[in-house]
């Protein structure tokens, strides 16, 4: 496969995954602010989700105040912002153009239409929050539709292989940088944790990654597939897919190796102790990481 082939396919990826991100995002962000004055205290959740998403200085270059209106459209709609919904869409239907060919039919149909439905609908964002609700939950159900189309679609070859990396990558750097926030971030310096609204926002961004039950599955459990142990399980054997099937292994596999394993070998215990803002602003380093052993090993 040609290296500009295996780096659309890996973005095209990407670009899905992220956007239904930041529509959970959202999501998640809309339910903590539903809390009572008396609970949610001095956090303004708005700047925590703009943390979550990684964009926080270049938000502040566009707007002054991070509230409710300004982010999501920041989030959602800006073409300021290059990973707003908006433009992961497009970037994922130009990526998905440029490899037509390798792509199913569903695939493309999900992806094409979604980008029509997005000029159609929601040209002019959102009015009220009963359209950010619709809008949301298109974004959810492009992905959902994308993700769903490849793993039943798609033949086992080096194209769907590619094309699991850039889900996975961004995946796992996703759940990593809302765990960093929840536990860094966005819970007061006075708040006892376990309190109320301690609970309350574990609650709602477990929600946002369809993990409400147990929030310890999202670093170390491999039964659930958006924890960080899944993504890497997921990112080693995609790896080995492509290794074998090119007769090399290489710096990309030795390195998902690595976190997997460290990842194996780590307990919740030893993590709390040693520090879970520590310990994630580690895998996401090392995340980012492989993502650019990844370019240069296949991309470029």
């Amino acid at each position: 496969m040609l290296s500009r082939t295996a780096e659309n396919l890996y973005w095209l990826a990407r670009y899905v995954e992220r956007a239904e991100y930041l529509a959970r995002t959202i999501e998640a962000t809309l339910r903590v602010t539903a809390l009572p004055n008396t609970y949610t205290g001095k956090t303004n959740e708005w700047d925590s989700a703009l943390l979550t998403a990684g964009v926080s200085a270049s938000f502040y270059e566009v707007y002054e105040e991070a509230d409710e209106r300004n982010v999501v459209d920041y989030l959602s709609f800006s073409s300021a912002n290059p990973s707003s919904i908006r433009n992961c869409i497009e970037n994922a239907r130009l990526n998905s153009r440029s490899v037509r060919t390798a792509l199913t039919s569903e695939m493309w149909d999900t992806i094409n239409s979604a980008w029509i439905d997005l000029q159609e609908a929601w040209g002019k964002g959102t009015k009220t929050r009963e359209e950010l609700a619709k809008f949301l939950r298109f974004v959810l159900e492009t992905s959902l539709r994308f993700d769903g189309s490849a793993y039943r679609t798609m033949l086992r070859n080096d194209a769907y292989w590619f094309s699991r990396l850039g889900l996975h990558l961004e995946r796992a750097d996703n759940t990593a940088r809302i765990l960093d926030v929840k536990y860094h971030v966005l819970l007061p310096e006075e708040e006892h944790v376990g309190g109320p609204l301690d609970y309350y926002q574990w609650t709602s961004i477990l929600r946002s990654v369809s993990a409400l039950t147990a929030y310890h599955l999202l670093i170390l459990n491999d039964s659930l597939p958006r924890s960080l142990a899944s993504c890497y399980g997921n990112l080693v054997r995609n790896l080995d897919q492509i290794g074998v099937a090119y007769g090399r292994q290489g710096a990309a596999q030795r390195h998902a190796r690595g976190v997997r394993n460290r990842l194996e070998h780590s307990h919740m215990d030893d993590i709390f102790q040693h520090g879970v803002h520590e310990f994630i602003q580690e895998f996401i380093a090392d995340n980012g990481r492989l993502g650019e052993i990844i370019t240069k090993q296949y991309l470029i």
